[in-house]
């Protein structure tokens, strides 16, 4: 007889239990080669200036982006801001990162990702449009880990983006970081 686990289901056809396994989704979305990695350049802030980094799905991709995990690593001795948008439009002098792969390496084609990582290394712009959801607080000489598990959801033309500032008089550096899936949009 069986003990009372969650590892298995009963099969309605068969009436059979059947053995399942649970696993992370973002390891499913790997497994499939949609999961990607990525990092901005060096990005500076301070002195009346803030850095733009956005995962940012081009309004041509045919997939929805699910934010999964961003981090920033504050490279200086101040406390930095950052605050987390969605859909604002972001700037046209952007950069996009080529420091982006899928996770799973071992496809053969390698897959590529159709949403960017796009940033702005140092700019007085703030944003005119979107939604300022949240902000944390990044100590200095640290990384802040956010996990967002695939809850923040941007169709075509839409963004997550982190705008970073510094009250100090001193430029400060911090790298970003993202973790995202893409899922191909069902046309009817």
């Amino acid at each position: 007889m069986l003990e009372n686990n969650s590892n298995y289901i009963l099969d309605n056809k068969s009436g059979k239990l059947q053995e399942v396994v649970s696993i992370p989704i973002s390891l499913y979305k790997s497994m499939r080669g949609r999961y990607f990695v990525g990092q901005t350049e060096t990005l500076w802030v301070g002195n009346g200036s803030n850095a733009w980094a956005g995962l940012v799905n081009p309004r041509n991709s045919d997939v929805n982006l699910y934010a999964n995990v961003f981090t920033i690593s504050n490279l200086s001795n101040d406390y930095l801001t950052a605050q987390i948008w969605l859909n604002t439009s972001f700037p046209e002098k952007a950069c996009v990162s080529r420091k982006t792969s899928p996770t799973n390496t071992a496809l053969k084609p390698i897959p590529k990702n159709k949403v960017d990582i796009r940033f702005i290394e140092s700019t007085r712009i703030v944003p005119k449009d979107g939604v300022n959801v949240y902000e944390r607080i990044v100590p200095p000489n640290t990384t802040l880990v956010g996990e967002e598990d695939g809850k923040f959801i941007e169709a075509p033309g839409g963004n997550y983006t982190l705008i970073i500032k510094s009250s100090n008089l001193i430029i400060d550096k911090v790298v970003v970081a993202f973790g995202w899936w893409e899922k191909p949009i069902c046309k009817k």
